[in-house]
């Protein structure tokens, strides 16, 4: 970095700590939305000293990192700027074509189809029909779907519903380097997307797994996850799903869509 950039990269984050200073004394002094607006600004200047390419990317894109962490400026530059990397190396032609995720598309275990109550889309996913691929494969499916949902948003909305069905889930569908790969998908390049997620029919031998990869959930992500008690789980869904919305395999009378047909 030269000393120009890293002259500025100094000022816009002691500006961000006097920014924060101001917040801890007093909320009631500061609307959050213009502390927000003025964080979004220091981000976008940070990010584009380092990467001019992020001069495309929106401010709420940026909030969402920005919200993920906490509204740290820093912490918030450094991980957008990690994405836009991941981002050019992973997905170089823009988009994950379903010839590169054959395998997984082939289980049928992901579809999607409806919107929750709040107007957020809704995915379904079948664990017991997961068989492991390669990492590499998993991520791009990962990905695949992850643009797909962001693709089917309605306008003010920026978040998804998941139910995560877990039904005849065994060892042959553990896959604890998969799911691993994909939460940090989820959490470092989606950040604030997940708005809930139902597991529902979770059987015993799945909390191996889960102790495994709890871990690595960070506290807003676990604050989105919900375990469905199985007697309650037509009334449990139909709070945040109206019925017309809710799946046919939960008891509702929508009809699933597989995800690459969206």
């Amino acid at each position: 970095m030269t000393s120009y950039f890293r002259q500025k990269f100094q000022y816009l984050t002691s500006m961000s700590s006097e920014s924060e200073d101001v917040i801890e004394e007093g909320l009631n002094s500061e609307n959050i939305e213009e502390i927000e607006r003025s964080k979004i600004r220091m981000v976008k200047a940070l990010v584009q000293i380092q990467d001019p390419s992020a001069k495309d990317v929106d401010d709420l894109m940026i909030r969402r990192f920005l919200r993920a962490r906490d509204l740290d400026v820093e912490k918030a530059s450094a991980m957008l700027l990690k994405y836009l990397k991941w981002r050019i190396e992973f997905v170089p032609n823009g988009f994950i074509s379903p010839s590169e995720i054959a395998n997984d598309l082939a289980h049928k275990k992901l579809f999607m189809q409806g919107y929750d109550k709040t107007g957020r889309p809704i995915i379904v996913v079948f664990a017991a029909r997961h068989k492991p691929t390669t990492v590499e494969e998993f991520k791009r499916f990962v990905t695949f779907t992850l643009d797909k949902i962001c693709s089917r948003m309605p306008s003010g909305h920026e978040k998804f519903t998941a139910i995560a069905d877990l039904d005849r889930w065994g060892y042959a569908n553990s896959d604890i380097r998969g799911y691993l790969a994909a939460l940090s998908i989820l959490q470092d390049c989606y950040p604030e997307r997940l708005g809930r997620l139902f597991i529902i029919n979770a059987p015993y031998v799945f909390m191996t797994a889960w102790k495994m990869v709890y871990p690595f959930i960070d506290k807003n992500t676990k604050k989105k996850i919900m375990f469905v008690e199985n007697n309650k789980m037509q009334s449990t869904l139909l709070q945040d799903i109206d019925e017309s919305q809710l799946p046919n395999s939960f008891g509702g009378t929508l009809k699933l869509v597989p995800i690459q047909e969206c």
